[in-house]
Order: C-alpha cells, then sequence, then structure tokens
C-alpha cells in the first residue's frame, strides 16, 4: 500500500518506519512542500493547527482517501486543557472539513519512542483507532501486519475525544517528568 505522511517529523517517521516494517511504501511531505500523488492511506502527523489548513489544500485529492489524524489539540501555552470543544474532537473536526474522506483517529496515544522501539517496556506498542468506517480501521490493521504494534478498534469516531484526553494525559505526565516520554499506557490481554 502506498502511503503518504504529511510530517517529517518524530512521530511521521515514528509511524512510517513501522508501515514500512509492514511492506508499504512510504513517502513524506513536510511544511512547504507540494504533495502529490497522494496514496490511498494518508496521515497527519502535523500539529492540530495545522490539520485545517492542509484539510482545506488537499479536500479534492482527499476524497475517498482514509486519513489519519494523530493530533492531540491541548493547549500548548497552558498545558492544562483540550482546545476542542467538550462534545468533539480534532478528528471530529477534521471530518468536517474532510466530508468526503474516512477519517480515523490513531496513533495519538503513543509516543515516538515507542513507536520506533515497538515497546512499552516488556509489551508491544499499541495504536488505538477510532472511526465511523470500520472498513478504513481494517485497511490501517492490515497495513501494519508486519510491523511490531498492536493494533485495536476503540469504536466510532465519536470515541476520538477519550483517545486525546488519554493523549493529552501522557503527555502531562511526560512533560512533569512523573512519566518518561519511552513509557506510556500499553494493553495487557
Amino acid at each position: 500500500m502506498k502511503v503518504t505522511i504529511f510530517g517529517k517529523g518524530n512521530m511521521g517517521q515514528a509511524i512510517g518506519k513501522n508501515f514500512e516494517l509492514a511492506g508499504n511504501q512510504v513517502e513524506y511531505f513536510g511544511n512547504g512542500d507540494k504533495a502529490e500523488n497522494l496514496g490511498d492511506l494518508v496521515i497527519m502527523a502535523v500539529p492540530f493547527g495545522a490539520l485545517e489548513s492542509i484539510a482545506n489544500q488537499y479536500k479534492d485529492e482527499l476524497k475517498g482517501k482514509i486519513v489519519i489524524d494523530i493530533s492531540n489539540p491541548l493547549n500548548f501555552d497552558t498545558w492544562d486543557e483540550l482546545v476542542v470543544p467538550a462534545d468533539s474532537s480534532a478528528a471530529q473536526l477534521l471530518q468536517s472539513w474532510l466530508p468526503d474522506s474516512k477519517v480515523v483517529k490513531g496513533f495519538n496515544t503513543t509516543f515516538a519512542a515507542t513507536l520506533q522501539s515497538g515497546k512499552i517496556g516488556d509489551l508491544p506498542t499499541t495504536v488505538l483507532l477510532a472511526s465511523d468506517d470500520q472498513e478504513a480501521k481494517g485497511t490501517i490493521k492490515e497495513a501494519l501486519a508486519g510491523s511490531p504494534l498492536r493494533v485495536f478498534d476503540a469504536g466510532a469516531l465519536k470515541r476520538a475525544r477519550e483517545l486525546e484526553a488519554t493523549g493529552f494525559l501522557q503527555m502531562t505526565l511526560a512533560a512533569s517528568e512523573q512519566i518518561a516520554w519511552t513509557g506510556g499506557f500499553g494493553i495487557v490481554e
């Protein structure tokens, strides 16, 4: 599968590595790059504040594609709140900006280091996916088969709010040095 990643930072590179390990072709675009020939799977590995601009710029090219939002829309000035409405999420806003795309929330409850290593302590790194499109979640899970990641279906797109709150909590714990940036939440089966 061809995977397009908007974002060349730590998260974009770590996510891309896992798709590459699973045998997918990955292409990266950074700020200012003109993206062409987007893959069927597009990952928005950018801050929340950049989502609307990219959505507007590539709205036509993203029609029918699976678009993964990894952002955690927290207030980076105060580190004390999410900046989206209490009954919504960054992913739900992205879906409203891209009504003809299949938006999925994912990768926001992991740190780049755990995606790179494939581990959180002794556990495999867990990726939680929320979307109203079951087929899109299945496609992502299949595309990551062969990577060290475990992928779980976290429910409908409205569950993105809880995923973003979990990502927010994890980031504040790391920023206050209560956990390491190589740590995080894992699932024991």
